[in-house]
This record gives C-alpha cells, sequence and structure tokens, in this order.
C-alpha cells in the first residue's frame, strides 16, 4: 500500500501547509535523500505543499563574518533565507557525522545566523536522520536541535530516525517495515496538523533573548 492509499482509507482531511523539505546530505546516494523524498511524498499525499531542496543548494564559505558584504550573507545562505520565509515550517533529513552533525549544515546554520529577522525564529521544524548504524543517527539529531532552537525554531518533539537504513527501504521507496511506515506517517501526519494549528491560531509572539535577565542590544538582538 502507497502512502497515497492509507491517507485516503484514513480519511483524515487535508492540512493546509507549505513545508521546506531539506535532504541534508552531500551524497547522492544517502539514505537521507530517499528520506526526505518520502516524506515530500507525504506531505503532498495529505494536501500540503512541498518545496523539495537538497543542502547542496544552499552551501556557502565556511564561516567568516569578514566575508560579509554591506552585512549580506552569501548567496547560497540568502536562497535558504528567502525559501524557509516562503514556507509554513522545515523538515530536515540529516546524516550523522561522527556522532554530531555535519559541519557543511552547521555552515550553513550559521550564516542563516546573521539575519535579522531570524528566519527561524517561531518557525516550527521537524528533524529526520537516516544511518546504517543502530543509533539511526539520532546522537546527531540531537546535537541538530540546538543551534535551531537557539535560533528560536519550534523544533517538534518526536524526532524521526531510520535505522538501518541501508535495508529500510522497498523497491517502491517505501520503508519496507510495516510498523515503521506507519509511524513514519503518522509523525509527518502530526507534524502538519500542528503546524496548521500555529498558522490558523497564533500564539501571543515573545521577544527572542539567550537568557532571561539579558539587555537587548542592536548587536544581540535576532528578530524585530
Amino acid at each position: 500500500m502507497t502512502i497515497s492509499d492509507g491517507l485516503l482509507s484514513s480519511g483524515l482531511g487535508v492540512l493546509d501547509v507549505r513545508i521546506l523539505v531539506v535532504a541534508a546530505s552531500l551524497r547522492e546516494e544517502s539514505p537521507n535523500t530517499r528520506l526526505a523524498h518520502l516524506a515530500a511524498q507525504l506531505v503532498s499525499a495529505k494536501g500540503g505543499e512541498v518545496d523539495l531542496a537538497t543542502v547542496a543548494q544552499f552551501d556557502a564559505p565556511s564561516f567568516n563574518a569578514d566575508l560579509e558584504v554591506e552585512n549580506l550573507p552569501p548567496a547560497g545562505a540568502t536562497e535558504f533565507r528567502q525559501r524557509l520565509q516562503a514556507c509554513d515550517a522545515f523538515i530536515i533529513a540529516s546524516p550523522e557525522y561522527n556522532a554530531s552533525m555535519p559541519g557543511h549544515l552547521k555552515n550553513t546554520i550559521d550564516w542563516m545566523s546573521r539575519f535579522r529577522p531570524q528566519p527561524f525564529n517561531e518557525l516550527p521544524g521537524l528533524l529526520m536522520s537516516a544511518s546504517p548504524s543502530m543509533m539511526g543517527g539520532n546522537r546527531g539529531l540531537w546535537s541538530l536541535r540546538i543551534p535551531f532552537e537557539h535560533l528560536g525554531a519550534r523544533i517538534y518533539p518526536d524526532m524521526f530516525s531510520l535505522a538501518p537504513a541501508h535495508h529500510a527501504f522497498d523497491a517502491n521507496g517505501q520503508l519496507a517495515d510495516v510498523e515503521l511506515q506507519r509511524r513514519f506517517e503518522s509523525t509527518i501526519q502530526s507534524f502538519m496538523e500542528l503546524v496548521e494549528a500555529s498558522k490558523h491560531y497564533h500564539c501571543a509572539k515573545k521577544v527572542w533573548v539567550e537568557y532571561l535577565g539579558e539587555r537587548l542590544e542592536p548587536d544581540l538582538e535576532r528578530v524585530e
């Protein structure tokens, strides 16, 4: 049974959201790229609009404030910002490098931190990973939460880790394990419902501060 078949049989309604889905591996045959495509299919099957991207599209030199010209980060970071601002949320499927996040992804986030207002602030995000190891890249996701939440992103509590990813997909690109496929669909479904609620029922907005008692100054302020 395909994703769309399962959703149609469930009787669940269409969700009016636009989500940026990013495959955060530079390797073309990465299982994280396959996982990102699977997430994009599911969002689309639920009626959501998808902007599917790879982290290579947001490539930028190693972070160095001296490279900023007239306070503008490189073109790759600017492209990422524009596509984030056009969406209601983001999903990232990231590999794990040495029990942490990939350096190229952290570099992209560092460049994004230079924008004002901060594009990640109050933006819902879902983190996923796929790895041949039995940890499924989960350690990398915990490290990845830190910079995103530091910049104000509302990272969904339930992260999705796929292990062992090199045996996880069937010939149709779905997850071979039926129960795992069901849990994946449930995670995406619940995240989309939260995004839609956040989009239409706004909570009170608060100024971003790093710690209680911080005095906001132009050089420290991340939102406007």
